[in-house]
């Protein structure tokens, strides 16, 4: 015989719970479940449901039969049981084998095979009544006079002092399948409020092109197509990422990082400007070429606060924290202007416009000659940030000399 050290899974909690980021609440209702596995495969008969309560403070076990209370209304009537019952046997049997740790599709398994719940012509719930797991409420309400249809009733069973050999690795598998689950919940649930935000994470490894980075002891993702072109990522490097989309996968929770994401610069700039984390400046549009150059629209919500200025920082010292996190990118920053000429025209410095004239979907921009090249910049990447910063398709046409007089 096999004794399964009740003081031992105690002393587990807080380790487990520290470790593996779950609540004590939830490694104790992991514990209860592994404790009834543990108890029907050395005590139980078939078709009978088990529920164990751990306390972890004195570090016993009690353990209890359930029974769902029920009436006449909610039974199938005499001849459907037995071809229903059938069937539904039946689709079990066909069925592949549940593999052993996968304890959760056993458990569905197991309950088609009671016909706990079968669905009636009406659209109501009937079950085969099986004296193992049913009880009538006339006979519950013997026991207990306030219960009612569809209450689970308990029956206090004996403690046993050891589990076999085998029931205590059903409550060792049963344990380890369920703290899996838990903490893919765990994670799931912690990254899915953190979208959008940034996160500090170490350098883990590389395979192929993608970085794997740990962040609070789990490990995310960094595709080739978030990172920075020309971004060294060394291992052991703490760097800060934005956190772009949790996706739930067969294998557990997916978490995607970004350092190119148009938000990755918003976010930095958040935390490099005080003003703009207290609200009093916002950021109305960003453009991005990552790795070479960006442009960030801001706008000052108070009277008096200088928007570039606040960005920019004392000696520049704001805004080069932000291109020292980017890899040197440059960035231009711009004032924001709710009329499209002015806005288009900020946004095409450093070049001198001379005018803006709009033109359906289009804006015409006229620039002196040797304004030209700057306007459109190296590769036409300054008129492109422009136009996606604006939203506005821009043409740069030289202007007349009347026109610049």
């Amino acid at each position: 015989m096999e004794q399964l050290d009740l003081k031992t899974l105690s002393f587990a909690i807080l380790q487990i719970a520290e470790e593996k980021g779950i609540s004590k609440e939830k490694v104790v209702e992991i514990i209860e479940t592994a404790l009834a596995a543990a108890y029907k495969k050395e005590y139980g008969k078939k078709n009978e449901r088990y529920r164990a309560r751990f306390d972890k403070e004195n570090s016993k076990a009690e353990f209890f039969l359930v029974k769902k209370v029920v009436d006449e209304n909610m039974i199938l009537p005499d001849g459907e049981e037995e071809e229903i019952e059938d069937v539904k046997v039946e689709s079990v049997k066909k069925q592949k084998a549940p593999v052993a740790e996968d304890f959760s599709e056993k458990k569905q398994i197991l309950d088609k095979e009671t016909g706990e719940d079968i669905e009636g012509e009406d659209g109501e719930k009937k079950i085969k009544f099986n004296s193992a797991r049913h009880i009538m409420i006339k006979e519950a309400r013997k026991i207990k006079k306030k219960i009612k249809l569809e209450e689970e009733m308990e029956f206090s069973l004996p403690r046993p002092e050891k589990f076999g050999r085998i029931a205590a690795q059903t409550a060792k598998q049963v344990l380890l399948q369920q703290i899996k689950e838990a903490e893919k919940e765990s994670i799931l649930s912690e990254f899915s409020k953190k979208e959008g935000e940034i996160l500090s994470g170490i350098v883990q490894r590389k395979e192929g092109e993608t970085i794997f980075v740990d962040v609070n002891k789990t490990t995310t993702l960094l595709l080739r197509e978030d990172q920075i072109p020309g971004e060294f990522y060394k291992l052991g490097n703490r760097m800060r990422f934005f956190c772009l989309k949790v996706k739930e996968a067969s294998r557990g929770p997916e978490i995607y990082l970004s350092r190119s994401h148009p938000k990755f610069l918003s976010k930095i700039f958040e935390i490099e400007v005080p003003e703009i984390s207290s609200g009093s400046i916002e950021i109305k549009a960003v453009a991005r070429e990552v790795g070479f150059r960006s442009k960030i629209a801001v706008f000052s919500k108070e009277e008096g606060v200088d928007p570039i200025g606040s960005c920019v920082g004392a000696r520049g010292t704001r805004v080069n924290a932000v291109m020292q996190e980017l890899g040197r990118e440059k960035i231009d920053i711009i004032a924001w202007n709710e009329k499209p000429e002015e806005f288009i025209k900020s946004a095409l410095s450093p070049a001198k416009v001379v005018g803006v004239e709009i033109k359906e979907n289009k804006a015409e921009v006229k620039v002196p000659k040797d304004q030209l090249s700057l306007a459109i910049g190296k590769e036409g990447q300054n008129v492109r940030l422009a136009s996606d910063l604006t939203g506005w398709k821009i043409d740069v046409v030289e202007a007349k000399e009347e026109s610049i007089s």
